[in-house]
């Protein structure tokens, strides 16, 4: 027995269904496809085998990418292959896209259904599907279904910007109403400035020239000779510029009023700014059509080639058409006349306006076209699917061309089309390697810019911390994980500089005197303490005693104290009453009498005490 399975691609993943006994003649009656529409009856048809959730955004548009080009996915092949059964004869899979069916028949070996009784059972999972993947909701397939739509149709969108043809189409078109409104426009300048001077119809045949005579002549009376100079210039022929002032001498036009001339220079200097327009516009085009394609330029120009990049639509689809529909493009309203007629069918189309064709002798006009419709498909397939643009084939092709015309009028045998193709290979290769060295320097500048400016940042920003202050660094506080980590240390160690330094000072005062006074303090000198000979004497004694045990104290920073009144300077001073030192403590001094250890206070305090005995 045969398992039918079906493939249902979703924006959340691939769902892969299995069907009970399903018969295809019954499935179409109208209440079977009821039965479709209700979810419980359509759970007794359809059941869930395995559901494979996108992992990311990103790969559900890979996906969508791969199903829509017909092409199996890595995802898509590992689900089918794991869940499918083994023997692939008894296995029937369905999908809903011939091409993606035709694409696993073809690699993974299944035989694939569309349409008929799949697309049925594809209609009620896909109404049905949020009911039958757990933890999905409407909504979140909703939301789902809309982000991989705008963003399989932005991948779509995406185009090479160096490369686009859409300009080209609008170029092109813009430039033959322009052609137009312009011929229209310069048609109405000599209808209404010739009243007034009707003999410089004659003389100048160029529509933008006349309009700028028009505008520079004003009125024909104030021509004179001071102004040949100019006329000289508009016109680049002085013989025409002559002409111009006789016959302004003798005109037979009517006087015309201030006003009417106003009117008319202003609607002559936008027919010739209209013109300037149209000459910048053209080259424009031409800079589009050496981008994008160079080649088909080359052959027959870039007037012609755009406008048969912009009647194919694309430049694409231009390359998709056969050599007989490159010919006639342009003459479908001829082509179709003549079918319906039974008469002659056109022989050429746009490629008329080429040079080829008009140079060509009457008799081989239809020869040559076919010729030249030949290479043009030739060249426009070059320019849609070569990686680098070049127009040494354009060129090439073009030479074959000349060679068939001159074939045709004397009978020269042009080069084998084998030999001018390998004669280009070779060229483009080196033009190519030309190509890719210049893009190679240009991206080699823009590092090397790129690199000198953050190295002159780099050193903006050092320039910039180093001359801050120590008040700066203390204000500036920059979060751990950072590379300013170690800022807190260097503004704690320029916060402790001033202090070192104003302790060195002090030190070296009284040692540059030749004193060595104990007494020396960084604060305003206090009152000293009194103490009577028997607490001296306990607390000498106390001191020799544990001096052994005690280790030595470390050298302990004196606070700086700095007295602003004399109020609080009495207030601060040490109280009259003794204090009592314990074995464990010793009685506070500054100075150098601090760092010195226990053993040499002891011997100090002894003397003393011998003193004090002789005197008593």
């Amino acid at each position: 027995m045969v398992l039918l399975h079906v493939l249902f691609e979703h924006a959340v993943g691939y769902a892969l269904l299995a069907l009970k006994e399903v018969e295809e003649i019954s499935l179409l009656l109208p209440q079977v496809e009821e039965c479709v529409l209700n979810l419980g009856k359509f759970h007794n048809i359809v059941r869930l085998v395995a559901f494979c959730p996108f992992a990311s955004s990103q790969v559900a548009l890979e996906n969508a990418n791969a199903v829509s080009e017909g092409v199996v996915h890595e995802d898509l092949r590992l689900l089918l292959e794991t869940h499918l059964p083994s023997k692939k004869k008894k296995v029937l899979l369905g999908v809903g896209d011939p091409k993606i069916g035709a694409a696993i028949q073809e690699e993974l070996g299944y035989n694939c259904q569309t349409g008929g009784v799949i697309a049925e059972i594809l209609r009620g999972v896909r109404l049905h599907f949020h009911n039958l993947v757990k933890g999905l909701t409407d909504l979140s397939a909703c939301k789902a279904q809309l982000g991989l739509g705008h963003s399989y149709s932005r991948a779509k969108v995406k185009f090479n910007v160096n490369r686009v043809d859409n300009m080209i189409i609008q170029s092109i078109s813009l430039l033959d109403q322009l052609d137009k409104d312009i011929n229209t426009f310069s048609m109405r300048v000599r209808e209404w400035y010739g009243y007034h001077f009707p003999e410089l119809v004659k003389i100048i045949n160029d529509n933008a020239t006349y309009c700028r005579l028009a505008q520079f002549i004003g009125n024909r009376r104030e021509l004179n000779e001071e102004k040949l100079e100019k006329l000289e210039e508009l016109t680049m022929d002085g013989a025409k510029a002559k002409a111009i002032l006789d016959a302004s001498r003798s005109s037979m036009g009517m006087d015309i009023s201030a006003i009417d001339l106003i009117n008319i220079e202003s609607f002559s200097s936008r027919v010739v700014s209209l013109s300037e327009y149209r000459q910048s516009l053209h080259t424009y085009l031409r800079s589009k059509m050496s981008q994008v394609a160079p080649s088909l330029s080359a052959l027959i120009g870039e007037a012609v080639g755009a406008r048969l990049i912009a009647h194919a639509g694309s430049l694409t689809n231009l390359a998709k058409y056969p050599a007989s529909t490159v010919q006639i493009l342009g003459a479908e309203k001829a082509l179709f006349r003549a079918l319906k007629t039974r008469g002659n069918t056109p022989k050429y189309g746009l490629i008329f306006h080429s040079t080829f064709i008009g140079r060509a002798a009457a008799k081989n006009k239809g020869r040559i076209s076919r010729y030249l419709a030949n290479k043009c498909s030739i060249a426009s397939r070059i320019d849609c699917f070569s990686e680098v643009p070049t127009s040494v084939f354009g060129e090439k092709l073009r030479e074959q061309v000349e060679e068939r015309l001159s074939f045709y009028e004397t009978g020269e045998i042009p080069r084998k089309n084998l030999d001018v193709m390998k004669e280009a290979m070779v060229q483009a290769e080196e033009a190519a390697a030309e190509i890719t060295r210049k893009l190679e320097k240009q991206e080699k500048k823009r590092l090397k810019k790129e690199k000198k400016r953050l190295a002159a940042i780099a050193a903006l920003a050092s320039s910039e911390n180093s001359s801050s202050t120590p008040e700066e660094c203390e204000c500036f506080r920059v979060p751990s994980g950072t590379w300013h980590d170690d800022s807190i240390v260097t503004r704690m160690e320029t916060s402790e500089r001033p202090k070192k330094k104003k302790k060195q000072k002090l030190q070296e005062a009284p040692q540059e005197n030749g004193m060595e006074d104990p007494s020396v303090s960084f604060s305003k000198p206090k009152k000293k303490k009194s103490f009577s000979k028997e607490e001296l004497i306990t607390s000498d004694l106390e001191e020799t005693a544990g001096s052994g045990s005690l280790p030595k104290r470390k050298k302990s920073s004196p606070k700086v104290e700095t007295v602003t009144d004399p109020e609080e300077a009495g207030n601060r001073s040490v109280p009259k009453k003794k204090r009592k030192f314990s074995s464990r403590e010793e009685p506070l001094s500054s100075g150098p009498e601090e760092a010195a250890g226990s053993k040499s206070n002891s011997s100090k305090k002894k003397k003393k005490f011998q003193k004090l005995s002789q005197e008593d």
